[in-house]
């Protein structure tokens, strides 16, 4: 068990990536605090962490949190700490879309986008910064997109927050690597999720055509990236993007 006796936080852990990463993390032998605003989606995400936890000897707990709310932040970071005492990983994975051509795009559309996928990234990890400095440890993991880097039609607002996301772990990487800290991102592809529920096939075959492995991913293959990154046998990668796209970008 690669992660055990860790402590990690995993926003966005209601459904998708962030639920597969939760339970990968928990089968792992990790602490798992399992952030979402969905209260519903959570308990169901944290009851299978438990049950997967059992042989691992590892707990999940469930936190209702809103990380475009620093207070609601900060405040699940303090309850962690308060029953754990340390954070050794913070997956930052929440995040949202809100998809429209750059001229029917509203400014609503584009600000939520924004707070989720941009500012909760920043909101969490400097929740967890000043403890992982003391501890002179911890692993800071970004969600970022394949959008991010190549940009994507109709997805101003998703594409400016997944490099905005690359920019962070870029700078974070080079202050917090003297401090112990190692800050890496992911940048999947397509992903089988619930945001995909609504595609219609037709699009869906496109998007599989895209993509050299011919399918899309799925949620526990990224879980997988994300723990290895968070263990010992990624400790010298530092300020690294992975791009996991089934090799859409050759």
């Amino acid at each position: 068990m690669r992660l055990k006796g860790k402590v990690a936080i995993v926003t966005g852990a209601g459904q998708g990536i962030g639920a597969a990463t939760a339970l990968k993390f928990a089968r792992e032998g990790a602490v798992v605090a399992a952030c979402d605003v969905n209260r519903e989606a959570l308990s169901n995400v944290v009851e299978a962490c438990r049950e997967a936890g059992r042989e691992a000897g590892s707990e999940a707990d469930a936190f209702v949190v809103d990380v475009v709310d620093r207070k609601s932040v900060n405040e699940m970071v303090a309850r962690v700490l308060a029953t754990h005492g340390r954070i050794d990983v913070l997956v930052n994975n929440a995040g949202i879309t809100r998809d429209a051509r750059l001229q029917k795009m509203t400014l609503e559309q584009f600000d939520d986008v924004i707070d989720v996928n941009l500012r909760g990234v920043f909101h969490a990890a400097q929740a967890v910064v000043d403890t992982m400095v003391e501890q002179r440890s911890g692993v800071i993991l970004n969600a970022s997109s394949v959008v991010g880097i190549y940009g994507n039609y109709g997805q101003t607002n998703y594409a400016a927050a997944k490099f905005g996301v690359i920019g962070f772990t870029k700078t974070w990487s080079r202050e917090l690597g003297p401090k112990g800290i190692r800050v890496n991102a992911v940048a999947p592809g397509f992903i089988d999720t619930p945001i995909l529920a609504t595609v219609p096939e037709e699009v869906m075959a496109k998007m599989r055509e895209q993509v050299p492995l011919r399918r899309l991913g799925k949620p526990e293959e990224i879980a997988s990236i994300y723990a290895f990154l968070a263990s010992d046998e990624a400790s010298y990668i530092n300020g690294a993007v992975i791009e996991a796209s089934g090799g859409m970008s050759l």
